[in-house]
């Protein structure tokens, strides 16, 4: 059949365009899904605009998105329902009355930073890089594009866009300890081991010649760490390593891992391993697939640790599976 509404564009330029966007938020609805939030994507700039400026009276959260006020007060409901936002109640104009984040929605809103809003932005940017030429013109491209590969594939390709390493100082050792408490309390007991090095990553890590790192995401900040503790001669154990949970699914455990094993090599680590709980289901396949190895000498050797401990891993770079 004849698509006239690409045909005319000119003529049916609204409905272009308006095709264009549902599509490419249908698309972004499967990304928001995938990362387990109840929001659409008609939600986010209201969510980024309460981000960036604070809190707002509708009025001007509506001048802000420019959209017609019935549109942004249907939206205020829902997310009202979800307990993202929160309106209040002192102003009988329904313009002047304040919405601001909830706890809840401020959660909400990091998660999606990191699961969603980067990759679809990066993978926006890879489609549009080399587009030049008349606004028509560009439109059948974009649309060509989105047919190749879909806008939530693109940026399922793009899942650690932005993510960037960051090297330990005093001023993180609070994240430090606050994203290990967050597993270690949620899956076990907190035992004196975990706390001597939690309490005191210097003295514990730093000064005895290992390193910690942490991965940050855009626009939320420090969502996962990891330690190399040095424990003897070319010897170092890969330890404390945890991501938020409202940023698990941005491949952020994968892009921290790679980071620290590559540093591992650079302190001149011969011996680089790990222990662990076959609870840690998730992290254990992760270990594999980037060349760590189950050993019971390891076990035997430094398995008595932590109480917890019923799994030990070796490093074999050479049993990395690919990506």
């Amino acid at each position: 059949m004849s698509d006239v509404v690409r045909e005319r564009s000119a003529l049916f330029l609204g409905s272009r365009m308006k095709r264009l966007a549902e599509r490419m938020q249908g698309e972004v609805v499967r990304l928001v899904e995938v990362a387990g939030l109840p929001l659409q994507p008609g939600h986010m700039p209201i969510l980024a605009t309460l981000d960036v400026d604070g809190p707002q009276t509708v009025g001007r959260l509506t001048e802000a998105l420019q959209l017609a006020q019935p549109t942004v007060t249907r939206a205020l409901a829902r997310l009202v329902e979800l307990d993202i936002v929160e309106v209040s109640r002192r102003h009988r104009d329904q313009r002047q009355k304040t919405v601001s984040l909830t706890p809840s929605g401020r959660a909400a809103l990091d998660r999606a930073k990191a699961l969603v809003w980067a990759p679809i932005e990066a993978a926006v940017n890879e489609m549009i890089a080399d587009l030049d030429g008349p606004l028509l013109c560009l439109l059948d491209q974009l649309e060509d594009r989105l047919a190749e590969e879909p806008l939530d594939r693109r940026g399922r390709r793009h899942a650690s866009s932005g993510l960037t390493i960051r090297e330990y100082s005093d001023d993180l050792a609070e994240d430090f300890k606050t994203i290990n408490a967050e597993w270690i309390s949620g899956m076990y007991v907190m035992e004196q081991a975990d706390l001597d090095v939690l309490d005191h990553p210097r003295e514990a890590i730093i000064d005895g010649g290992g390193a910690i790192l942490f991965v940050e995401a855009p626009g939320v900040g420090v969502v996962g760490t990891c330690a190399l503790r040095k424990t003897g001669e070319g010897a170092f154990e890969l330890t404390k390593m945890g991501v938020l949970e409202s940023a698990r699914g941005a491949k952020a455990g994968e892009f921290l891992l790679s980071a620290v094993i590559e540093r591992a090599k650079v302190l001149g680590a011969r011996h680089l391993y790990l222990l662990s709980n076959t609870k840690s289901a998730a992290a254990i396949h992760l270990y594999e697939k980037l060349g760590f190895v189950h050993d019971e000498g390891i076990m035997q050797t430094y398995g008595a640790r932590y109480a917890r401990c019923n799994v030990a891993m070796l490093y074999r770079p050479e049993l990395a599976k690919a990506a």
